[in-house]
């Protein structure tokens, strides 16, 4: 069957666009990350994020109507080039860093380094090169969580230090450059000064994504972060309840007033989940996170259960994600990856025009 340009493009570009409920395919094309030759009925993706489950449905879903179209076997060949979305040009980009993503919450006690710690090794997982930084001065954590409490950055040049490793991804923390005993008994300017220096100082040797798990609140550090740094998006971290609810609202008021982008709203502890009997328990109230998305018309990323295992898997320095013992409560960290990843790419994104269909004989 013969299709001139433009007929077979629109007839791929339908198929695969019915197939998307991400509607992130067009973007695709529109930027030339899918190209279709039609002589060897072969599907040519450059991913500029990584969403295997995505992709993998995508293929499932298309090829045998593509095979029908082309009259064919088709085969997909998929290469990954994670694309900067830094579109800030006022702020001087990190050298060796593609995206920050910022975690926050407005209050304490959400799980906010939990959710950080998870969704960066789930990053990871995915197939990303990733880096956490542990932004909370005055109560660092991210050590602990990556079973890394002790290790000390070592420098190689006398100028940047390395960072340290831990399950897939390399994280820095003001926690690997004091004692753990020791209170950070710091003015703002003096935290944000030491923040600066970790940042920046520090070799991040290369990265797709650098999640930066910030402090509660919204004062220095928050500013410092907004401010001087290339940010591309920040994830307000929630749970369903109203007093958490009511900060959430100031963090994502001041990340608009500073023209950050929020990515969207993460639902932390949305339903208690018994190890025991499976019994589940909406113990913070329910639906407090998508009314907020809806609200400030944000997407709603996705909601995380409060089971015991992420806190003992991280009190012992194996996060849920990596440890590999249940498939069910992972899960939701590498959805929530995919999400965020498709995401940030659909909606930051400049295209490009036209689909290019090559060697057409």
């Amino acid at each position: 069957m013969f299709f001139n340009k433009k007929s077979l493009s629109d007839k791929v570009t339908a198929c695969l666009q019915e197939n998307d409920p991400t509607k992130v395919v067009a973007k695709l094309m529109a930027n030339k990350a899918i190209l279709i030759d039609e002589k060897s009925a072969t599907i040519k993706i450059v991913m500029p994020f990584y969403a295997p489950a995505w992709l993998h449905n995508l293929q499932l879903d298309c090829t045998a109507k593509l095979e029908k179209l082309f009259g064919k076997s088709v085969s997909w060949k998929v290469n990954h080039q994670v694309a900067s979305l830094q579109n800030d040009t006022t702020k001087s980009a990190l050298p060796n860093i593609k995206n920050i993503i910022v975690v926050a919450s407005g209050k304490g006690g959400v799980g906010k380094s939990t959710v950080s710690v998870n969704l960066a090794l789930a990053l990871a997982e995915n197939g990303a090169q990733v880096g956490i930084l542990d932004a909370d001065i005055y109560g660092p954590s991210i050590p602990t969580m990556l079973g890394v409490k002790g290790a000390e950055p070592v420098s190689v040049d006398g100028k940047l230090m390395s960072p340290i490793k831990a399950h897939g991804i390399v994280c820095n923390s003001i926690g690997f450059l004091v004692a753990e005993e020791d209170a950070m008994i710091w003015r703002g300017p003096m935290a944000s000064k030491a923040l600066s220096q970790v940042l920046n100082e520090t070799d991040w040797q290369g990265l797709d994504y650098l999640v930066v798990d910030m402090p509660p609140g919204t004062g220095d550090i928050q500013l410092t972060m907004s401010q001087n740094v290339p940010v591309t998006a920040a994830v307000v971290v929630t749970t369903p309840q109203d007093v958490a609810l009511i900060d959430a609202k100031k963090g994502i008021s001041m990340f608009n007033k500073v023209a950050v982008n929020v990515a969207g709203i993460i639902e932390n502890m949305s339903l208690y989940s018994c190890s025991q009997c499976g019994h589940e328990e909406a113990i913070f109230g329910t639906g407090g996170g998508k009314k907020l998305a809806k609200q400030f018309n944000l997407p709603f990323l996705g909601a995380l259960p409060l089971h015991i295992k992420y806190r003992e898997d991280t009190d012992q320095g194996m996060p849920t994600v990596i440890k590999g013992d249940s498939e069910v409560l992972s899960a939701p960290f590498l959805s929530l990856a995919e999400t965020l990843s498709i995401n940030l790419y659909r909606d930051l994104t400049i295209a490009l025009p036209e689909i290019t269909i090559t060697n057409l004989g």
